[in-house]
This record gives structure tokens, sequence and C-alpha cells, in this order.
């Protein structure tokens, strides 16, 4: 459950990611974002959530859109999954858990009757103006890069 909506102002942030740098919101100032959270580096579902934006990176960048993954796992195991999958756009660590916390990401989950605090996969388009056009909750990755592929394109047929 996020606790952000749609109009409202992204939640600014810097965090370090892959390669020993660091990835921050403002720098896509004028450019729309595709900010997508997800629980672990190389698990099944989220490989293949990474490698679906990285397969269509090409069109994204096209629409003039930024990718970004962020998990709160370390920048070490960022650039292992980066290297092993081939992945093109900056993954955030947010191994404290502040950027998961203002987007409302950070959820109890509950797995065969075990209760644990997690990410939950979402993804939110933000657009030129830093404010948050579309989001995405409990994301199921089969088909939601096309379906965050097609908001994009409505955003341009908006704008034109």
């Amino acid at each position: 459950m996020t606790l952000l909506n749609i109009g409202d102002k992204a939640p600014g942030f810097t965090l370090p990611c892959d390669g020993g740098g660091e990835v921050s919101l403002s720098a896509f100032k004028g450019k729309k974002v595709v900010l997508y959270f997800y629980p672990k580096d190389d698990t099944p579902g989220c490989t293949k959530e990474s490698c679906a934006f990285n397969d269509d990176l090409k069109a994204f960048e096209k629409v003039g859109a930024q990718v970004i993954g962020l998990s709160k796992c370390s920048v070490k195991k960022h650039d292992k999954f980066k290297e092993k999958y081939g992945l093109k756009f900056p993954l955030a660590s947010d191994e404290e858990g502040d950027v998961c916390e203002r987007y409302g990401t950070w959820v109890e989950k509950n797995m065969y009757g075990r209760k644990y605090m997690g990410i939950e996969r979402t993804t939110f388009l933000i657009n030129e103006k830093g404010k948050i056009a579309q989001i995405w909750c409990k994301v199921k990755v089969a088909g939601h890069v096309e379906a965050v592929m097609e908001a994009l394109q409505e955003m341009e047929t908006k704008a034109a």
C-alpha cells in the first residue's frame, strides 16, 4: 500500500548505485522516470522484471524515460546482478530503507502464514515536473513493462 497518490510530488533521493556511483531523482528533472521497487537481486521475479525493462530500454529512451531499479540490496549485489544479466540502467541501493519508507513500498508481507517486512513490488511513473503520473502496486511481472510503456505513450500523446 503506497503512501503516495497520482499528482503528488515524488520524494527526492540520492542513493548509492551500482558501479560505485550514485543516482539522484533530481538529476532527471525534465525527464520522465520509471522508478521500480523490487524485493531482491537475482531472484526469479526480480530477474524477470529487470531483464524485461532492460530488453525494452531503447523504447523507454525513445520516449524520454529513464529507468531506475531500487531495492535494499547492497551496491556489491547490484554490481553482480547487473553484470550477470547485462543490465544497462542504474540500480539504486536503499540499504537503510528510507526511500522505501517514503514511497510506502516497505510493507508487512505474509507468505505461508509467516509475516515479515519486505519491499512490495511497485512501479512509479514520474513526469518531467517530478510529479507521480502513475502507480502500479503489487506488480505482477508478466505484461508489466508493456503496461508502463503504454502509459508513457499515452503521456506522449496527451503532450503532443
